[in-house]
């Protein structure tokens, strides 16, 4: 291939977590800027729906079907993800467990569950990835969770593993922001419209159960804060409803 090929080629992003909000719409914002999509979840059907989708405007997308908490599958993940577009530029990563747990009904064995999705498949795709991404001085690890993993609190003591995640991406943004890789987290503190949590929510509240009242987000708009972050590599964080942190440093 030489190298003028190579330069037109489009670049690629994973989509770890590909779920029908947030997920779905980090697919669509970089597909719009003509990147090609590797949407990993763990349901084949709505994959192939929103890949569909992906091609019909003109994307190129493939489907793995893939459970995340198996922490052992995940070199054999990433392998079925370079099969079809090679040494990812980007990924993304969505994918979480429960953690609307009180904090007194916390366990150690309810933790210990908590972690494989919170922390140990994220640090095992950045093994697999962040070599490539350093070797060309370039790419992105982005990654979108809630804000408790911000601020904790008493009825999702289970945000515990994202804060673990939270740190980890913190110090990994420090450790490679100078070599071309950006590394950056968005916690949301909104229920996300067309997500499974947002649909269970809002059924309960028009039943007229009693729910707390919270902010909603736009996956769209969700999806281009993450956009803003890769793109301008402004910070290690932001925060939704309240935007980027003005105290971090980039």
């Amino acid at each position: 291939m030489t190298d003028l090929q190579e330069a037109v080629l489009s670049k690629s992003i994973a989509v770890f977590g590909a779920g029908p909000a947030l997920g779905r719409a980090v697919a669509q914002r970089y597909a719009k800027e003509g990147y090609e999509v590797v949407l990993v979840a763990r349901r084949q059907e709505p994959l192939d729906v929103l890949a569909g989708e992906l091609h019909a405007a003109g994307a190129t997308a493939h489907v793995i079907t893939a459970d995340l908490s198996d922490v052992s599958a995940v070199p054999q993940v990433a392998e079925r993800v370079r099969a079809v577009a090679g040494d990812v530029d980007a990924f993304y990563y969505g994918a979480a467990a429960n953690a609307f747990i009180p904090a007194l009904d916390l366990t150690a064995q309810r933790a210990e569950a908590l972690m494989p999705l919170g922390v140990y498949a994220l640090l095992a795709l950045v093994r697999e990835f962040l070599p490539a991404m350093l070797e060309r001085g370039d790419g992105a690890i982005l990654s979108a969770q809630g804000a408790a993993a911000v601020h904790g609190l008493p009825h999702i003591s289970g945000g515990l593993a994202i804060a673990a995640q939270r740190n980890y991406l913190e110090a990994l943004h420090a450790a490679v922001a100078d070599q071309g890789v950006y590394v950056g987290g968005l916690y949301i503190g909104a229920a996300i419209e067309r997500s499974a949590f947002h649909a269970e929510w809002a059924a309960a509240r028009a039943a007229g159960a009693s729910v707390p009242e919270m902010a909603t987000a736009d996956p769209d708009h969700l999806a281009d804060l993450l956009w803003t972050m890769h793109s301008t590599r402004s910070g290690p964080e932001a925060r939704y409803p309240e935007g980027p942190s003005a105290t971090e440093q980039s």
